[in-house]
Formats: C-alpha cells, sequence, structure tokens
C-alpha cells in the first residue's frame, strides 16, 4: 500500500477532477448557487475525501466500503455533468475536461476495488 492517501493515483486524479468541477461550476447561472452548482461541488469533493477516509480507517474492510462510497459519489458527479451539459451550463471544453477526469476516476476505483475484493496472497 502507498505511504500515505496522497501517494495514491486515484486520489490525486480525484483532486484534479475536483478543480475541474469548480472551474466549470463558476460559470453555471447563480440561481444554480443552493442547487447543481453546491451539489456537483459537494459530490466531487466526497470522492476524494472518502479515498482518504477509507486508506486512514486502517482495514481491508473499511477502505472498500469507502472506496465503495467514492464510487457511489462519481456516478452523482458523472449524472450531474450530464445534468448541466443538456442544460448548456458551462464551456464545452471544461465539461470534457471534467467528463474525462471523471471517467478516468471511475476506472480507477473500479480498478482498485477489483483488487481489494480478491482474496490476499500475503
Amino acid at each position: 500500500m502507498a505511504g500515505s492517501y496522497k501517494d495514491l493515483i486515484v486520489w490525486q486524479r480525484a483532486i484534479q477532477m475536483t478543480l475541474a468541477v469548480y472551474k466549470l461550476s463558476a460559470a453555471f447561472p447563480k440561481d444554480e448557487t443552493y442547487g447543481l452548482t453546491s451539489q456537483i461541488r459537494r459530490a466531487s469533493v466526497s470522492v476524494a475525501s472518502n479515498i482518504a477516509e477509507g486508506y486512514g480507517r486502517g482495514s481491508r474492510g473499511e477502505y472498500r466500503q469507502f472506496l465503495g462510497i467514492a464510487r457511489g459519489s462519481n456516478c452523482e458527479v458523472q449524472t450531474q455533468l450530464f445534468i448541466a451539459r443538456e442544460l448548456g451550463y458551462g464551456t464545452p471544453g471544461l465539461q470534457k475536461d471534467a467528463d474525462d477526469l471523471s471517467d478516468q476516476v471511475g476506472k480507477m476505483l473500479h480498478a482498485l476495488l477489483d483488487k481489494l475484493n480478491r482474496p490476499s496472497t500475503n
């Protein structure tokens, strides 16, 4: 295992995704401040936060549990990005950046969970 959750590529990518979501959502209409803007930001922050919390718990089972929560939050982000795109919020370039990062995070979480769900060979 990595020395710190900050060493995990999936956590680093989740942070990049959160920054991309914040940049994208900064251009959302003001009437979305307490709606989609707030929701997508909280969901994106939840992804990296749950990766870190699970890592910090110290047990394989809890790590898997929190990675599952992170994966769910990432799906939430992907859904909200789709809604934002359909509503015409944000620029296509920023939308693509956030979409691509969320896709990468999703694939990494899936692979990590698959690895952790295999029987330990120690």
